[in-house]
């Protein structure tokens, strides 16, 4: 009888072990629901190569943690649907979004809120930039030379890539990207990748972020003597922080703590992932003007 008791003692504890093991290892488990709410995570569009911002967001991943008092991971993001798609399900808390990707997360995630920009993106603007064999000479007024050469934006879903430049299209000639050019447009991707295909000609003409494209002259990876600037657009609002309303789950004031922590920034180490000089606060408000073009452009989705 004692040898029975025993037997069954053991298998009793190995069923407990065994369920405790399978709730702490499951996705939708109460240990691992907890464990993942208790890390504040964001990510950041890939407007630039991922391996480089993965490294330099790391330190800001450590100032936030030392000043929010909460870990902070950086999850990079594949492209810049794929991080409107883990606001809008809640896998990332904090985003750096550009203009439109920002406005499309809030739009879908009510309750969310741009919190901080950089102090020139109140005034963010674009060039148009042509292979120096195009024939395209630089001006003040809008290229429609442009029109019979083979053209790239940058991601899809990129606002000084793809929104705003279309806008500026559509104004300046009533015509839509599709009838404008002779041939199909591309779509490059990320900034830097639209640089390259210019300056290698498998592209003629493209647009890109006026700070990637300046970045690049002054590292020396763009020769502004082939890949030349033939027109500055007028200027927009860009690129923001939005926070997720989940972030109150942290504390009732959290999203004005993360916003303080933002803006608090001075070192520059810190701020060369976006790349910025300086953080400032930002609204839903500041970026109404987004809002209203991609509604226009049936981009926001």
């Amino acid at each position: 009888m004692r040898r029975t008791v025993l037997m069954g003692s053991t298998l009793l504890v190995l069923s407990a072990l065994l369920g405790a093991a399978c709730q702490g290892h499951s996705g939708t488990g109460v240990a691992g629901e907890s464990a993942g709410r208790d890390v504040l995570r964001f990510t950041a569009i890939p407007d630039q190569t991922s391996t480089e911002l993965e490294e330099k967001f790391q330190p800001l991943a450590r100032f936030l943690s030392e000043e929010l008092g909460v870990p902070v991971e950086y999850v990079p993001a594949r492209d810049y649907q794929a991080s409107v798609e883990m606001f809008k399900n809640g896998d990332v808390d904090l985003a750096w979004f550009g203009g439109l990707t920002g406005v499309q997360a809030r739009h879908a995630v009510p309750g969310a809120a741009a919190i901080a920009q950089g102090a020139s993106d109140p005034h963010y603007f674009s060039y148009f930039i042509a292979n120096r064999d195009s024939g395209v000479e630089p001006g003040d007024d809008f290229p429609t030379a442009i029109a019979k050469l083979h053209f790239t934006f940058g991601s899809p879903s990129s606002t000084s890539g793809r929104l705003m430049p279309e806008y500026f299209i559509r104004q300046a000639t009533g015509e839509s990207p599709q009838e404008f050019f002779e041939h199909p447009v591309g779509f490059s991707g990320s900034h830097d990748k639209t640089a390259e295909l210019v300056a290698s000609g498998r592209y003629q003409a493209g647009v890109l972020n006026y700070r990637v494209y300046d970045r690049r002259v002054q590292e020396g990876t763009t020769d502004p003597e082939v890949v030349r600037v033939i027109w500055k657009t007028p200027t927009f609002a860009d690129y923001n922080w939005t926070a997720h309303p989940g972030l109150r789950r942290f504390g009732d004031d959290f999203i004005e703590r993360t916003q303080r922590a933002l803006i608090s920034i001075d070192d520059p180490a810190l701020l060369s992932a976006l790349p910025r000089e300086s953080l400032i606060a930002a609204s839903n408000d500041d970026f109404e003007g987004i809002r209203e073009v991609a509604e226009q452009l049936n981009m926001l989705r």
